[in-house]
């Protein structure tokens, strides 16, 4: 299946890191985004804050989906990760998730891990969109 890889200037490069942050499907128009987390242009964490890496990695899914001509209305699916979960960090996520959303947000699955990619983040969501 023929398909396009993408990495927008909006955020960082990550071939580094041995991934590419989108790819679209051509007869499909599937969009996979991989997974978003809460820093800057330059790769940076913006906070050592949960509800700022959260806010943050929603951002950068908008920019994602912004490059391909999408908004957060195409998503179908979230996968959503959280370092140390808890019903605090829970409802920060349903915080954005209803600004972005309102009350139909897309299927969304919730993992709690120990850890992430990198030293301080706190949380990572990648998405399917079409």
């Amino acid at each position: 299946m023929a398909h396009t890889i993408s990495n927008p200037a909006g955020l960082p490069n990550p071939v580094g890191f041995g991934y590419s942050h989108i790819v679209t499907a051509a007869s499909s128009g599937l969009v996979l985004v991989a997974g978003q987390y809460g820093c800057d242009r330059h790769g940076e964490l913006v906070s050592d804050d949960f509800a700022e890496q959260v806010g943050q990695a929603f951002a950068n899914l908008g920019t994602a989906l912004a490059a391909v001509g999408l908004d957060y209305s195409s998503v179908l699916r979230l996968g959503t990760y959280i370092v140390d979960h808890d019903s605090a960090k829970l409802h920060v996520l349903r915080g954005v998730i209803v600004r972005i959303w309102g009350e139909t947000p897309p299927v969304q699955t919730l993992i709690g891990v120990a850890a992430l990619a990198l030293p301080g983040m706190l949380f990572d969501v990648d998405a399917v969109a079409v």
